[in-house]
């Protein structure tokens, strides 16, 4: 099928805590190599977006050293993998090198962060806003994790009216059934789950960020 679009891009979370040795994820033993796999293709995603002057947008998790904005805060009822994560180290701390975004895909000036307290980029920040000052009316994501903060992302944008875009290449999971299971959610709920070379390849730019997408 045919859409005309008005396209962003939305890297989710790529940050030290993550993606890096010595990195939160890292220390808490988790292998970050499925994460760290992926930023070759984040990279070329993004440079090509910058080629085709298609908005980008950066999510940071952001937590406090207070802990006032911690999750166990709200909730009484957790999953203990979480909570036991919560106990064990403070990630991406506000102000510190684990909370930052890797250095090989550092924002430009023009690029937009968003910092974010919860999974979602949409939970109480003010991407919706920027999204509708520029016109946006679709949503290309990438980033990780592609279970939890890629899926909640997405599936918020497409209940807030936007078509929703995942690159199945340029996201990953430490999780393969969960990875599989979003990417199928995706397609069969939400909108198109597919690799970026496909997506470019079939990307036809009409007017100052206006394409024809020729994908499904």
């Amino acid at each position: 099928m045919k859409y005309k679009i008005r396209p962003a891009v939305v890297i989710i979370d790529v940050q030290n805590c993550f993606l890096s040795p010595g990195g939160s994820f890292d220390k808490l033993g988790y292998d970050i190599s499925k994460y760290k796999k992926i930023v070759p293709v984040i990279q070329e995603v993004y440079q090509k977006a910058k080629s085709l002057k298609i908005p980008v947008f950066f999510s940071q998790a952001l937590r406090e050293k207070s802990g006032i904005d911690m999750i166990d805060k709200v909730h009484k009822i957790l999953p203990e993998t979480r909570r036991d994560r919560i106990e064990k180290l403070p990630i991406c701390v506000s102000g510190s090198w684990d909370s930052e975004i890797i250095d090989v895909l550092q924002p430009k000036a023009e690029d937009y962060v968003v910092q974010k307290r919860r999974d979602s980029i949409f939970q109480d920040t003010e991407f919706e806003m920027w999204l509708k000052s520029f016109k946006i009316d679709t949503l290309i994501f990438i980033g990780i994790d592609t279970a939890v903060c890629v899926e909640s992302s997405l599936r918020d944008g497409f209940n807030k009216g936007f078509d929703v875009i995942l690159l199945s290449d340029a996201t990953a999971s430490l999780n393969d059934d969960f990875y599989q299971t979003t990417i199928k959610e995706t397609k069969e709920n939400f909108g198109l789950a597919i690799d970026s070379k496909k997506l470019f390849k079939n990307l036809k730019k009409i007017s100052a960020n206006r394409f024809l997408s020729e994908v499904n």
